[in-house]
């Protein structure tokens, strides 16, 4: 099972940006697609954004495209999230997580497992 750590969260002002970074201390997920989600007070967690084991497909949610990038250093075993333009509607704890099957993408909760602890994102206005 893989084991992830992210880290880079913190409080913003609205129009801030931070940087996510999501680690894999001992493990590789290089044949996996990554994904970000986030989990605000009182809601379900979301999809964010995703990459593909190879970094060449991204996909992101509505709410954030345009906004946020993610990317990925496999020789690192490293995912990142780009947030720019924060909003504090983007205030929630942010989780990565690896692809289920080898190879294979998606955009759902169910397409990603083995979550990491998360860190919290905090934007005021």
């Amino acid at each position: 099972q893989v084991q992830l750590v992210e880290s880079g969260g913190g409080l913003v002002q609205a129009g801030g940006s931070l940087r996510l970074s999501c680690a894999s201390p001992g493990r590789t997920f290089s044949s996996y697609a990554m994904g970000w989600f986030r989990q605000a007070p009182g809601k379900e967690r979301e999809f964010v954004a995703s990459i593909s084991w190879s970094g060449t497909w991204t996909t992101y949610a509505d709410s954030v495209n345009g906004r946020f990038t993610i990317s990925r250093d496999n020789a690192k075993n490293t995912v990142y999230l780009q947030m720019n333009s924060l909003k504090p509607e983007d205030t929630a704890v942010y989780y990565c997580a690896p692809g289920r099957v080898r190879y294979e993408s998606g955009s759902s909760i169910s397409d990603f497992g083995s979550w990491g602890q998360g860190t919290q994102v905090t934007v005021s206005s």
